[in-house]
């Protein structure tokens, strides 16, 4: 010790030896970190991962001691991180090319799984942005353009949330929430472009609708031209002269007065023309 206080280049290398070991012995862990022990480049341990429901402050943050030269320390996010999709072009089942952003919420709850699979937060950040993106093309291939702007849309989102986080769990993290920001139609393309669309769906759906309800009325008619030919020949059948005599009477007034019985119809014939017989009384 009198040798150090004589020397001063030798204390102070002294201390700066101790303050490496220090270094390289204890380290703080805040509350916002979950820390992965490394003790020869493998998993030994973990101190302050997450436990659903924990308390702030008593979480297990603080200071770690380790074994120098042997163990090394690797942070990892505690706190809810964010991935953001680039847009991608989405085709409906409508034949709608959309543009859409997106972005997913997740935590990561399971520290070793993470460090062990994938390493670091952002190569996790980067895969869940491309599982995200295959998913959200899954889900919108299956649904119109419509769908996105209706109630519809909380199930859309609910279903690649489902497809997202059962990949996320594979990576040691959870995924808490899935949301579109903007779903538009491509640039050179309108909103009325997909207006006619819908125009002609519900247009083709009218013809349909029309030619159906054709064809019924034309079942109705034939069923009731077949029962008025029924209740003809039965009443002639009945009583033949009656018929004759009634139909000699709408022969008469459909050539005498005509489709508009305006009477404007002329014709010449011989008082004992057969025709008008009904009115000689035999």
């Amino acid at each position: 010790m009198r040798n150090l206080l004589q020397n001063p280049m030798r204390l102070i290398f002294a201390l700066m030896a101790i303050l490496v070991v220090l270094m390289m012995t204890v380290t703080i862990i805040p509350e916002d970190k979950q820390a992965v022990i490394l003790r020869v480049g493998e998993v030994y341990g973990t101190k302050n991962a997450y436990k659903p429901n924990e308390s702030f402050g008593k979480s297990g943050a603080g200071i770690l001691v380790t074994m120098p030269f042997a163990d090394s320390v690797q942070l990892i996010d505690k706190r809810i991180l964010g991935v953001n999709m680039e847009r991608q072009q989405v085709l409906s089942t409508d034949q709608q090319r959309l543009q859409v952003d997106a972005f997913a919420r997740f935590r990561i709850n399971n520290p070793v799984r993470m460090y062990t699979a994938i390493r670091t937060e952002e190569r996790l950040q980067q895969q869940l942005a491309t599982i995200l993106g295959s998913s959200l093309r899954n889900e919108l291939g299956k649904r119109t353009f419509a769908t996105l702007l209706s109630a519809e849309r909380g199930a859309v989102m609910d279903n690649i949330q489902v497809a997202l986080n059962r990949e996320a769990n594979k990576y040691g993290a959870e995924v808490i929430d899935v949301r579109i920001k903007r779903a538009d139609l491509p640039e050179g393309a309108t909103l009325e472009a997909a207006y006619n669309r819908m125009r002609t769906a519900r247009q083709q759906e009218a013809i349909s609708i029309r030619a159906e309800g054709q064809k019924e009325a034309q079942i109705i008619r034939g069923e009731a031209d077949g029962e008025a030919a029924r209740i003809y020949a039965a009443s002639f059948g009945k009583d033949p002269e009656f018929y004759d005599f009634y139909r000699a009477m709408q022969s008469y007034r459909q050539t005498f007065l005509g489709a508009d019985n305006k009477g404007a119809t002329s014709i010449i014939l011989s008082p004992d023309n057969e025709y008008l017989r009904r009115f000689r009384g035999n």
